[in-house]
């Protein structure tokens, strides 16, 4: 039960890796392992019920993932996955004036969290893990989040005129993010708070732009009070 139990491991060098399994056979047993990990947490879940979902053999698992904390690790990697993502990337990488790259990086991660086909045990996966936390996610989010996070303090800072880990830096970071995540997390409770909206192409970017502008409005106004206060 408890996640000590579990210690992390680093990712081994690319050229120690097992081979990648084929791309369908891969796809069909995370999908089987998502299933169970989200019926039954990572502690209760087992290797073999995984296989038995899956079709396949215990000992393919055991050879390409090694064990089962590998294939927890890699079933997060696979449904939080966002550097990965070519819009991710592109919006980590852009080279816009701040003001524009904050915009580009919220279209991006909105896209990502709204219009990216998720499993349907993802939240239940998440609802135990949060529950029962295991080393694994700290792994993902060092992967995945960190980068999206960090992108997001050096462009805030920026604009603020403060180190990317200033606490206002943070704390405005945080609040753009929030603006963001909750199109997910809230979903359940939008959706009867507000049935009539679909989340589709067009209304993901309008929302999106309604981030921007909504972050922007408070960040160009802290900004002129920071320089104020530096004269």
């Amino acid at each position: 039960m408890a996640s000590s139990t579990v210690k992390p491991r680093s990712r081994p060098a690319e050229s120690a890796r097992k081979p990648r399994l084929p791309e369908g056979t891969r796809n069909k047993l995370l999908d089987a392992a998502g299933q169970v990990f989200a019926d039954f947490g990572f502690h209760s879940a087992t290797v073999r019920e995984i296989c038995a979902r899956a079709g396949v053999n215990v000992a393919l698992v055991n050879y390409y993932f090694g064990d089962k904390f590998e294939l927890y690790t890699e079933v997060l990697r696979h449904s939080i996955g966002a550097s990965s993502d070519g819009i991710i990337q592109q919006a980590l990488k852009s080279g816009a004036p701040p003001e524009e790259a904050l915009r580009e990086l919220i279209h991006a991660m909105l896209r990502r969290v709204c219009l990216r086909d998720r499993p349907g045990w993802h939240f239940r996966l998440m609802v135990h893990e949060f529950a029962q936390p295991t080393p694994a996610m700290a792994t993902v989010i060092d992967e995945t989040m960190r980068p999206i996070y960090e992108r997001f303090r050096a462009i805030i800072g920026g604009m603020l005129d403060l180190p990317a880990d200033h606490d206002k830096t943070r704390l405005c970071a945080h609040s753009v993010i929030a603006q963001i995540v909750h199109y997910v997390h809230g979903r359940h409770v939008i959706s009867q708070l507000w049935p009539q909206l679909e989340l589709n192409p067009e209304r993901v970017a309008e929302i999106s732009n309604h981030i921007a502008d909504f972050s922007l409005a408070y960040l160009r106004e802290a900004s002129r009070k920071t320089k104020t206060r530096k004269k």
